[in-house]
């Protein structure tokens, strides 16, 4: 045991594992439970586990976010979902924020999901690739079927009744390679909240990358074109994470972000079970924490291992030397370095293609930021 506990503003939960009711070629996932829990077929969270998970999330912290994926997070049921909601009212105190949101494959959003999600003011993630070409071509079901259809007729419902969401989109070599369409496509059909997230996987069978995996120059193109899109208006009217987030860090000298920020550590995951691991990347033996089951939470966030998983960023950054960049992508996400046996970022390029092309632009948008700022605060003071 070490220090102080450290500051976890997301709790990652995995109620149903890996289980999937998609076959999605590149999911980084798909095999983790049969890996780590090959005794058991079905991996559902018990309430008792439930319980546990949010009473002792509860009592950590002033505000608490619950973040909950899979697999699919959906195949547990809505009666989960339900008596979540139920346990965060119980150990609530008062003045307490609580967060959900769900990250899904939107599949199985129907008129009962879309009320309860709105009704309990829940943010939803959606994956969605970009058109049927595009999304269909890696993301089946476990038939092979496409499930483009399936997934817009879920973002129909969690239209109709107001739902929160963003749209995820998996970047594979596939809808990499035209970035302006898929932007267009994604904005055309009204959707306003982005995230784009670069695929890049080893190949089980040959150890070199898969090949729907993406290049740095692919990613750096992509990212620069997107950005060109994203500036276009002058002032973005979309949000896309990546860009908002580096925004921030160019105001407030921090992102939100973990991919871009000094230190990882900022969320756990929890698995089905109660197992505790730093990070959904990191879910493997190495980085096991402890069971809340077994041992308080809090004393599982003061482990030698979290606190070693917290330093790492900073270890790989001294890779970096005096790289200009270093201080807007903080050696990126340690899954494009580490999990890839790299000593920097397999994104490396592509970062500094990317903030060679957009570092002018962030500038102006800062100082829009900030004047922006000194007149609400001069009509507030006076």
């Amino acid at each position: 045991m070490v220090g102080q506990i450290p500051n976890i503003i997301s709790v990652l939960v995995k109620p149903v594992s890996s289980d999937c009711n998609l076959r999605c070629d590149y999911c980084f996932y798909s095999s983790k439970a049969a890996e780590l829990y090959p005794e058991t077929r079905v991996h559902r969270m018990s309430l008792k586990v439930l319980r546990e998970l949010i009473a002792q999330s509860m009592a950590l912290s002033e505000e608490v976010s619950f973040c909950w994926q899979g697999g699919e997070p959906t195949l547990i049921g809505l009666d989960f979902y339900r008596k979540a909601v139920e346990y965060q009212r119980l150990f609530k105190v008062p003045g307490q924020i609580v967060h959900n949101s769900l990250q899904t494959n939107g599949t199985l959003i129907d008129e009962r999901w879309a009320k309860f999600l709105a009704s309990h003011d829940f943010l939803v993630g959606v994956s969605l690739d970009g058109p049927p070409e595009m999304h269909d071509y890696y993301r089946k079901d476990r038939f092979g079927n496409p499930t483009y259809e399936a997934v817009m007729r879920g973002i129909e419902w969690l239209k109709r009744f107001n739902v929160k969401f963003n749209i995820l989109v998996l970047l594979n070599n596939r809808n990499v390679r035209r970035p302006r369409e898929l932007y267009q496509f994604l904005t055309g059909q009204g959707f306003r909240y982005l995230q784009f997230i670069p695929c890049v996987e080893k190949d089980p069978k040959t150890g070199g990358l898969a090949e729907y995996s993406i290049t740095p120059e692919e990613y750096g193109r992509f990212l620069c074109e997107v950005f060109d899109e994203w500036t276009a208006p002058g002032v973005p009217e979309v949000y896309v994470r990546d860009f908002d987030d580096i925004l921030i860090s160019y105001v407030t000298g921090e992102s939100p972000s973990c991919v871009f920020s000094r230190q990882c550590g900022k969320y756990i995951v929890v698995e089905f079970n109660g197992d505790v691991y730093v990070c959904d990347f990191f879910v493997e033996p190495r980085w096991f924490l402890g069971n809340l089951m077994d041992q308080p939470l809090e004393e599982i966030l003061m482990s030698r291992r979290l606190a070693e998983f917290r330093t790492m960023k900073s270890k790989l950054a001294e890779n970096c030397g005096d790289c200009r960049w270093l201080q807007y992508c903080n050696a990126g996400c340690l899954k494009h370095s580490i999990q890839l046996g790299l000593d920097r970022s397999y994104f490396c390029q592509a970062y500094k293609m990317f903030f060679q092309h957009s570092h002018q632009k962030f500038l102006r948008l800062k100082n829009l930021v900030e004047k922006k700022f000194m007149r609400n605060t001069t009509t507030i003071f006076t």
